[in-house]
């Protein structure tokens, strides 16, 4: 990926740095608090992307797929996500419902949407799109609401407590689940931001 911008603030401790243009393959540490300030990857971008698109596929398979199967005695039954916020969508806990759709399925899919719409014309060598900079941004905005790894501990939870209650098999979106957590922090330990608002910005 390309340089970032001469003047670089810390994130952690705000002190400020000139950075040249990095070599491939280097990173730019703060010497105050060993915070990493910019990274320089080659192909990122194109990885950050694939990795984006993986993850849409993972959050379809998330989405509509059985999740868990329990067996109690003679009856068994199964269930996706999207049968979950079904349930939870009577009028008593039609809040329940919207939170958990908007954490757990909107905005991870939406932060990956926008950006692949950021990072797309960059791995083309092409201008970027309309309104680039505030897409990305939002993105940024979107990446601590982002819960599908908080969902993850609340499952585990939930599993120790039905374990000796029912007989539990996984689904196909469990694994999806299962795959994504890692690969979505793959796929942010990617992405260099101050690289990318350069070259937004730039263009």
């Amino acid at each position: 990926m390309i340089g970032v911008s001469p003047k670089l603030a810390c994130p952690n401790c705000d002190t400020l740095y000139h950075i040249p243009e990095l070599p491939l393959k280097s990173r730019a540490l703060c010497q105050r608090c060993d915070t990493v300030l910019a990274t320089s990857r080659e192909h990122a971008i194109p990885q950050v992307i694939a990795l984006a698109l993986t993850a849409l596929i993972l959050m379809i398979v998330i989405c509509f797929f059985p999740f868990l199967s329990l067996k109690v005695a003679s009856g068994s039954n199964q269930a996706s996500i999207f049968d979950a916020v079904i349930a939870f969508s009577g009028q008593a806990l039609f809040p329940v419902a919207v939170f958990m759709a908007t954490l757990i399925i909107i905005l991870p899919i939406a932060r990956f949407l926008l950006l692949i719409y950021t990072l797309g014309p960059l791995a083309l060598k092409a201008k970027p799109l309309p309104n680039a900079i505030r897409m990305f941004r939002i993105s940024e905005e979107l990446r601590p609401w982002c819960m599908i790894e908080i969902f993850v501990v609340g499952l585990a939870v939930s599993m120790v407590k039905l374990v000796g209650l029912a007989q539990i098999s996984f689904g196909p979106a469990f694994w999806a689940v299962i795959i994504l957590v890692p690969l979505s922090l793959w796929k942010d330990s990617m992405i260099s931001r101050w690289s990318i608002w350069e070259a937004l910005e730039r263009e």
